[in-house]
């Protein structure tokens, strides 16, 4: 994953929404390193999974990460990672 997100005028409130808060921050910088599912990433924030739901759903919309999902012990998990490596913001 080499991909840069050049973020321009209509996209960078989107972006640096999902880029203010802590939370997300700490999610961005989880699957930096590996890919994980929600239970996963909620389990080592300590936080609910229906907290990291919204929070990933807030990154995926502005397009910092991708997810699919997986078959899981319980039915279905959906397992993040990242889209980009690097975000570009241009100001014109």
């Amino acid at each position: 994953m080499s991909k840069d997100l050049i973020v321009k005028e209509e996209n960078v409130s989107k972006v640096t929404k999902a880029l203010s808060s802590k939370t997300r921050w700490e999610i961005l910088k989880l699957l930096k390193a590996e890919a994980l599912d929600v239970s996963r990433i909620a389990e080592r924030l300590g936080q609910t999974e229906a907290n990291i739901s919204a929070q990933i759903k807030i990154i995926e919309n502005a397009g910092l990460i991708e997810t699919h999902y997986e078959p899981g012990v319980h039915g279905v998990r959906k397992v993040c990672k990242p889209a980009v490596e690097r975000i570009i913001l241009i100001i014109e």
